[in-house]
This record gives structure tokens, C-alpha cells and sequence, in this order.
């Protein structure tokens, strides 16, 4: 299994599992996500974390950065206008 290296899951363990009918699968290993500071930020309603991410990356894969600091394994459960954020330090 290869990830990118903008993957969140680049470098991560894979674990085989059994699966029906005799069949083994590769799975990536679950995560810890790490404990991360970072400046709050309000969102309003038109905000996209691959564009935030754009502007303060300078790439907007690395969305997934801000995701993993506000501890949500799926970024757009971020996506509540009013919500106040930790976006992580360049």
C-alpha cells in the first residue's frame, strides 16, 4: 500500500486481516491522531479547509492537517459556520 507523501496516511503500518472467503486484506493501521496546538479561527460560512490550507500551506492537500488538530478523522465535520477552529503553525 502507497500513500503520497501529502497523505495523512503516508508512512503509516498496514495490518493484513482476514476477510470472507479465506481472503486477506491490507488495511492501514489505525492512527493516533497527534496532539496539536494552533491559533483559533471562526468559520464562516464559505470557508473550505483545502482553501485555508491552500493559503497558509501553500497547499491545499494538507487540509487534512487542520482536521487532524481539531481531532476529526473526517475534515468536513469541521464545517459548521460559527465553529471556532485550532488551525495548526506552518
Amino acid at each position: 500500500m502507497a500513500f503520497l507523501p501529502n497523505s495523512r496516511y503516508f508512512n503509516s503500518p498496514t495490518v493484513t486481516v482476514p476477510a470472507a472467503g479465506g481472503l486477506s486484506v491490507a488495511a492501514v493501521k489505525l492512527r493516533r491522531l497527534p496532539i496539536e496546538g494552533g491559533d483559533p479561527r471562526a468559520l464562516e460560512q464559505q470557508d473550505r479547509l483545502d482553501i485555508i490550507a491552500r493559503q497558509l500551506y501553500a497547499d491545499g492537500t494538507r487540509f487534512w492537517h487542520i482536521a487532524d488538530a481539531n481531532t476529526e478523522l473526517e475534515a468536513n465535520a469541521l464545517l459548521h459556520p460559527g465553529r471556532v477552529i485550532r488551525v495548526p503553525p506552518t
